[in-house]
């Protein structure tokens, strides 16, 4: 049994111990010792949890450290380290933290070569700890290094045997200086940011770590998606969508020393099951996250999700550092206290996917998801009686209805695919027999399964309204709405909805190039309103809850 953190859990994979080989001798990671076992078990597990070994290829230090640990890693390229970067590393250190670094190569030949100062490149070492001393009257800032091969050590200033700890006081050597080969050794640390490219630091969550002397994150985590024509907007660069990507709010409320506004925080956001995919042709998506102010008319609510206008004319307060095709984006951020939403992202709208969104504070803040509260406001039906009809409209009726003077599926479905044909600037591939039922369904308030004049009436001014606001929302005159457009137009028809929702209504009332056609969207007005009446009068005592019996659900549902 093994045990690895998947993207918010702990999963238990079971595996034999049936090892590959090739002339005997282990094929993946082995034992310099031959009789130790335990990492290869470890690889042969984590490849089962990936999908096989080839998906295990390739990735970051950090996929390694937060699975095995469940902690959040932070990336560095110490070509352009912080100012405080040291002080970043002890901290570290004292909360149990991680850390990682490694130097980049430029070509395959490169992987494995030891550079004249024995440190190898593409290999990973580990950081275990920093330290300042006096050398020469001089405050020198060191940090400690371990090759996990445990040989092959560093041979430049401060290296096991160098001259600089003649330099020190005896007690500071004694505490620090260890000269057996076991891979770890010190630097100075302005020659570690010189030879090394980057540093990883995976931060524990309080779970993982058992040492209560320890100081300690807290965290909270999200699961969200992307969806393709719903919640996938893509990055800032595509306004029109930007604002449909899912929305998380978090609240800063502790500064980090008192008396002072900022507070330290770090956001990473993971997308899910990439490496799983490569075998059909997937990898990684490129992603990001932007943070914004919440505006003051929205703080302290939970039930808004921020439109496209806000997004158009509020720039960030802060952002992920790049978008990246890595499994995971973080950055550490420092920012006044008050309420931020974070929108995660890929790239380019459109990109389906899962992720994970975490956030990580060294004092307590709150998270909490951002979205509509889904709600209908369905402008009240006029109480008509035939009077109040005008003649032409009576007349128009008389034609259209026949001797029974009511309207039936098939008459209905004829005179509105008569009626919208004419109307040339409209994409349509007519109403449907479907769509025309749902019509009858929500009109036919007699239960004659055909519509009366007033009936007809009312549908007629519905209809007529749903054609102004698929004008209003068609922004390109394209005679049809993106769904991204739709989303604003079922809110000005009344009808606020949460992204999982409206992702359903796209999966079901878009066409394949994810457009949304005039017979489309006046079915799903229809059915809305449907559904929002029949919730309202089952629900007798107005708690948001109704009780039904096989019987009245079966007969809801087929009738709806």
């Amino acid at each position: 049994h093994f045990q690895f953190w998947q993207f918010g859990e702990w999963v238990d994979v079971v595996i034999d111990d049936r090892l590959p080989v090739k002339d005997g001798k282990l094929l993946f990671v082995h034992s310099a010792e031959g009789t130790e076992f335990w990492s290869a078990l470890m690889e042969k597990a984590y490849a089962k949890l990936n999908g096989c070994y080839e998906a295990l290829s390739g990735g970051s230090t950090s996929e390694g450290f937060e699975d095995f640990t469940g902690g959040v890693t932070e990336m560095y390229d110490l070509q352009k380290a912080p100012s405080d970067l040291h002080s970043i590393i002890r901290r570290a250190v004292e909360r149990g933290s991680l850390l990682g670094c490694s130097i980049d190569i430029t070509s395959t030949t490169d992987m494995e070569a030891v550079t004249f100062k024995k440190l190898v490149k593409g290999h990973a070492y580990s950081v275990t700890g920093v330290d300042e001393v006096v050398y020469r009257g001089t405050p020198t800032k060191l940090i400690r290094v371990r090759n996990p091969w445990g040989e092959v050590e560093w041979t430049g200033s401060w290296s096991d045997n160098s001259r600089e700890w003649d330099g020190v006081d005896s007690s500071t050597k004694s505490r620090l200086q260890n000269r057996s080969e076991d891979g770890e050794f010190w630097m100075a640390f302005n020659e570690f940011l010189r030879e090394f490219s980057r540093l990883e630091i995976c931060n524990l969550t309080a779970d993982a770590l058992q040492n209560a002397q320890m100081k300690k994150w807290t965290s909270s985590h999200f699961q969200g998606e992307w969806r393709r024509g719903s919640t996938a907007g893509g990055c800032r660069n595509y306004p029109a969508s930007f604002w449909l990507n899912p929305q998380f709010k978090i609240i800063l409320q502790n500064p980090d020393t008192p008396g002072k506004k900022d507070c330290s925080f770090l956001v990473a956001l993971m997308q899910k099951d990439r490496r799983k995919k490569r075998r059909e042709g997937e990898d990684m998506e490129t992603i990001g996250f932007a943070l914004y102010e919440v505006p003051n008319e929205f703080v302290g609510q939970t039930g808004v999700h921020l439109k496209r206008d806000f997004f158009l004319t509020h720039a960030s307060s802060a952002r992920s550092e790049q978008f990246i095709n890595l499994r995971e984006v973080s950055s550490r951020m420092k920012l006044p206290v008050g309420e931020y939403i974070v929108v995660p992202s890929t790239f380019e709208p459109n990109k389906d996917g899962d992720f994970v969104l975490r956030v990580f504070s060294e004092k307590p803040a709150n998270s909490e998801v951002l979205d509509d509260k889904i709600t209908a406001n369905i402008p009240p039906e006029e109480k008509l009686d035939e009077s109040q009809i005008d003649a032409a409209f009576k007349n128009l009726f008389r034609q259209l209805a026949g001797a029974d003077m009511e309207i039936s599926l098939k008459e209905l479905q004829t005179i509105l695919n008569r009626i919208i044909g004419k109307h040339k600037d409209l994409k349509t591939d007519g109403f449907s027999k479907e769509s025309c039922r749902s019509m009858i369904n929500l009109m036919d308030t007699d239960g004659s399964g055909k519509l009366g004049l007033t009936e007809f009436h009312v549908l007629w001014e519905k209809i007529k309204r749903y054609l102004t606001i698929f004008r209003q929302f068609d922004l390109d005159k394209s005679g049809t709405m993106s769904s991204y457009e739709m989303r604003m137009a079922l809110e000005s028809a009344g009808f606020k909805l949460d992204n999982h929702l409206f992702q359903l209504i796209i999966l079901r009332y878009t066409e394949d190039d994810m457009a949304v056609d005039f017979d489309n969207f006046v079915t799903c007005l229809v059915r809305l309103e449907t559904m929002f009446k029949t919730f309202k009068t089952l629900d007798t005592d107005a708690d948001g809850q109704i009780s039904l019996d096989f019987f009245q659900w079966i007969t809801l549902t087929m009738f709806a």
